[in-house]
């Protein structure tokens, strides 16, 4: 099968699979331990953790291991409970992860105000601005968007939030290995990251936070993760997930460069057969690879599935949302008519995709949107 689903997940890079291998067969001590073995193993962790840090340049002692974003968000807002100021900001297109967190913690005592966004997926600054009041504690603002990639000005929020006295989180899961992630330069107070968007193993995250007195924790148990975060590790794929980060960053540069060629070749050859076609989300300033596309007059679903039956695998928007045909969340709040929204799919490339699968994909997409 041609894969065009990379936001949704990545293949696992082989030298991730064959360290993961080796630690499953030969590194069996439980980290905790004090003899060899379980020496052996907390030495692969400290080797992750330094990994994760050095692609994100924030020091080792300010990264938790989680068990992918959904987690790292999450322990984030149930911190907020023992925080004395209860407000927190984010926006209408975040993922479920945040949305829905929110939700909940509505019924223990937290407020919180969706900023909504312009018709390409961007926050505005003075719609934050006007958002704080004396309780805002904390600001959450995703790096860039799962279903359409536009990038919001994470630096210049977080400045905002600090100007008010609040922290300021960002869900930074679709952008390692796509765009340069700095947390000093962007000064933010947490960020969340999942390993199986970058080309490592499922099941496995991280929490970046600043300052220890910021965060709880979420697991309670032992004291694993400094007391952050309970539970014996995931050593095989907590490595697996540090030699990812360590290969997404070496290699950045020429992926961001193929990732622009493919997503260049893709909508020059859609628009010479297909010249009805709305890209969606910022142009300008989105992740490379990424491509939310229109297609007026033919529904998703029936599109998926003819493409299914050609063996390629794209979405109609956030994988975390599909199954039935409905309208997305995300394009809605974009001001995306219901009959515009239920047309699209998205489309994002990767390390296994080659210009070849790309002419293939539009030479199939040519025979379904002309027939």
């Amino acid at each position: 099968m041609y894969y065009f689903d990379h936001s949704a997940t990545t293949p696992v890079h082989p030298d991730v699979l064959d360290l993961m291998h080796s630690i499953q067969k030969n590194v069996y001590g439980n980290p905790s331990s004090v003899h060899s073995q379980g020496k052996k193993a907390k030495s692969l962790i400290e080797t992750a953790r330094k990994q994760i840090a050095n692609t994100i340049g924030a020091n080792p002692n300010q990264i938790i291991f989680t068990s992918g974003g959904t987690e790292a968000n999450n322990q984030v807002f149930w911190s907020l409970l023992r925080k004395e100021k209860k407000h927190v900001i984010s926006n209408s297109i975040e993922h479920p992860a945040v949305l829905k967190v929110l939700s909940e913690l509505s019924t223990h005592g937290i407020d919180y105000t969706l900023i909504p966004v312009n018709k390409k997926g961007r926050v505005s600054s003075i719609n934050i601005q006007n958002a704080f009041n004396e309780n805002t504690c904390l600001v959450s603002i995703m790096l860039a968007n799962n279903e359409v990639g536009t990038i919001q000005p994470i630096k210049d929020l977080a400045k905002l939030a600090h100007e008010q006295n609040a922290l300021f989180h960002t869900d930074a899961v679709q952008c390692l290995g796509k765009i340069p992630i700095n947390v000093v330069n962007l000064d933010v107070d947490y960020l969340s990251l999942s390993a199986h968007k970058f080309y490592g193993p499922k099941g496995i995250g991280v929490l970046y936070f600043k300052n220890k007195e910021a965060i709880s924790s979420l697991m309670i148990g032992g004291g694993q993760e400094s007391g952050f975060r309970a539970g014996t590790e995931n050593i095989a794929s907590i490595a697996g997930m540090g030699l990812a980060a360590e290969l997404a960053t070496l290699h950045l540069e020429n992926h961001v460069s193929e990732l622009i060629s493919f997503e260049s070749h893709f909508k020059t050859g859609l628009l010479s057969f297909f010249p009805n076609v709305i890209f969606n989300g910022d142009m300008n300033n989105k992740l490379p690879g990424l491509v939310s596309v229109s297609l007026p007059g033919y529904r998703s679903d029936i599109l998926l599935a003819k493409l299914d039956r050609a063996n390629m695998a794209v979405s109609s928007g956030s994988a975390c949302g599909s199954g039935n045909l409905k309208p997305s969340h995300i394009l809605s709040e974009m001001g995306i008519d219901d009959k515009t929204n239920i047309s699209t799919l998205r489309f994002s490339f990767g390390a296994s995709n080659s210009l070849k699968q790309i002419e293939q994909l539009l030479s199939k997409l040519q025979s379904i949107l002309t027939d």
